[in-house]
């Protein structure tokens, strides 16, 4: 059934002959269910062809006295100001001809003068197929996607202009035409592309997806329409550092929400022109949120940073906690990059023991997230576990267990690639997890072991006192190792408590609950005075450490986590 009635015969009249296209008149007629919008574009034109002259023959019949042959659309004399004759440029101008069909001026003109050609050529399954092509080009995995599109923003001013035209038309008979009573091109768009879309590539269209492919349309032929509104309206179009032009969609619809409809219409056509070509595609772009996973790890080595050393372009050691942590998971998700953080950070020299330090990776635009059961098979494999019993686990959870179950032996070939870290807890985290991991680290605790040598020899009594102060605040300045990239400040830290160990007359080991952020080595050694009080003070002789073990990180991180059921749990442990 064609959607439109008699009463849009005038507003769909006026419309296809200034050279708007059938979806876009639904639009403006106030269509808002799908079906009409899915036609083929052809069957489309030629439906609301026959609709119009259809209605005109019944007119033509009711009237006794027909109107010459040709007649003009005339204004009324309160008419907008600047719209005469509907146009500055002569378009619009609607005629009756000898067999009774609407023309225009510009019939021969094809590409709508309100969406240049979105609902024309962009919505029919020849498009649908070349973007459905680059789509599975792009080597992503997905089960669902999310549909994102960019219009030129001059196309708000053509709706704009189309929508007085109209507005001016539906007054006459004494109606009114609101903006949000015009459906949305967004929405149109959406109604016929995305089932097209979801068949071609077997998949449905969930705006929660993280799989987003999005297509970016421009149309340089008109891409000075948006120009007199600049002048009109300046403080809607301030530069931005991330945006390439200050004629964004939204900068436009603000400076249309403040001119006045007269001024409009004496710096833009009513209706606006008919372009002489179609939008072009700028870009198809595929890209998948990221995946946040994270844990805690142990290092064992002294000769091991947290993160590449590289000073002056060279790289000072082969390896990193950070690198032999994340080239993993880099590898299984296919990401093409990663961001790295961690509660707090150890020096090259120190371990890292316990329950181990808290870390997190974001994984930037995975291409890769669901996993199956024979792949987790084969990592397993490798990894060594008993097959028959990861075999019975697998046949028996969701995707998303599936996909935990694999990072549980991605940890397993962490922890047997390197004997210099082992990973714990590796667990999928939110984005908001990574913040809660950094709030509150200097609220917190930790707890150290330090070897620590003394120039004078010492007998256990010498060392004794240690092990009665508690919540000793230090003055610590900032530590000349650090100068080059930390700003230069004097930081109040708490040592809750301390606990000796005599080893021999030049060597004790040290063991410290503190503040989270205290400089352990300049509390033992002084920093040449810059933390104040500091072990050699105390102590009335020199001091320096030899040794440092991080053996209990007091952390608790709240993290929202996907995890398997203790039933699950305990088949993989045992």
């Amino acid at each position: 059934m064609f959607p439109l009635t008699v009463e849009n015969k005038h507003v769909a009249q006026l419309l296809l002959s200034t050279g708007t296209c059938p979806r876009c008149i639904f639009r403006f007629c106030g269509v808002d269910f799908h079906a009409p919008y899915k036609l083929p574009y052809k069957e489309l034109l030629r439906e609301l062809q026959k609709f119009l002259e259809a209605e005109e023959d019944e007119s033509v019949s009711e009237v006794p006295n027909p109107p010459p042959k040709r007649i003009r659309l005339q204004e009324p004399e309160d008419q907008i100001d600047g719209m005469d004759s509907l146009s500055q440029n002569g378009e619009g101008k609607l005629s009756v001809t000898e067999d009774g069909s609407s023309s225009s001026k510009n019939s021969n003109l094809n590409v709508c003068n309100v969406c240049l050609g979105i609902l024309q050529d962009f919505c029919e399954k020849e498009f649908i197929k070349k973007v459905c092509q680059k789509v599975e080009a792009s080597g992503f995995e997905f089960t669902n996607l999310v549909l994102s599109v960019s219009f030129p923003p001059q196309l708000s001013v053509r709706e704009h202009a189309a929508w007085l035209l109209v507005k001016q038309e539906m007054g006459k008979q004494s109606l009114s035409l609101g903006r949000n009573d015009i459906v949305q091109l967004k929405e149109a768009y959406k109604w016929i592309t995305h089932p097209l879309f979801s068949e071609e590539l077997g998949v449905p269209i969930d705006g929660k997806s993280l799989f987003e492919v999005s297509v970016v349309f421009a149309h340089p032929e008109t891409v000075e329409d948006c120009h007199f509104l600049r002048a009109i309206c300046p403080d809607c179009f301030k530069p931005a550092k991330n945006k390439q032009s200050v004629f964004t969609r939204m900068a436009v619809m603000k400076a249309l929400n403040k001119i006045k409809e007269e001024d409009f219409c004496k710096q833009f056509p009513c209706p606006p022109n008919s372009p002489k070509a179609v939008c072009t595609v700028l870009e198809i772009e595929c890209a998948h949120g990221a995946v946040f996973v994270a844990g805690r790890y142990n290092k064992y080595s002294r000769n091991l940073p947290q993160t590449p050393w590289i000073i002056d372009g060279e790289r000072k050691l082969e390896s990193s906690v950070e690198e032999l942590i994340s080239d993993h998971l880099l590898k299984v998700f296919k990401a093409e990059s990663f961001n790295f953080s961690s509660s707090g950070r150890e020096d090259v020299d120190v371990r890292t023991l316990g329950n181990g330090r808290p870390f997190a990776i974001e994984l930037v635009n995975p291409h890769r997230v669901h996993f199956t059961s024979q792949e987790i098979k084969e990592l397993q494999q490798v990894n060594h576990f008993m097959t028959w019993k990861l075999s019975c686990f697998c046949n028996s959870v969701t995707e998303l267990e599936l996909l935990i179950v694999f990072l549980f032996l991605i940890l397993q070939k962490i922890n047997n690639s390197s004997n210099k870290i082992q990973v714990r807890d590796l667990q999928l985290v939110t984005r908001e997890a990574i913040g809660h991991m950094k709030e509150g680290e200097e609220e917190k605790t930790k707890t150290y072991s330090a070897l620590i040598w003394t120039n004078k020899a010492i007998q256990r009594k010498d060392i004794e006192f240690l092990d009665d102060i508690k919540d000793l605040n230090i003055d610590q300045k900032t530590p000349l190792r650090v100068l080059h990239r930390r700003p230069l400040a004097v930081r109040t830290r708490i040592i809750h408590s301390m606990e000796t160990r005599y080893v021999d007359e030049h060597h004790f080991r040290l063991y410290l609950k503190t503040q989270a952020g205290t400089y352990i080595k300049e509390f033992v050694h002084g920093d040449f005075g810059r933390t104040k009080p500091n072990i050699g003070s105390l102590m009335d002789v020199t001091a320096d450490i030899l040794e440092l073990d991080v053996e209990v990180n007091h952390l608790i991180v709240e993290m929202p986590v996907y995890t398997l059921n203790s039933a699950n749990i305990m088949l993989l442990q045992h």
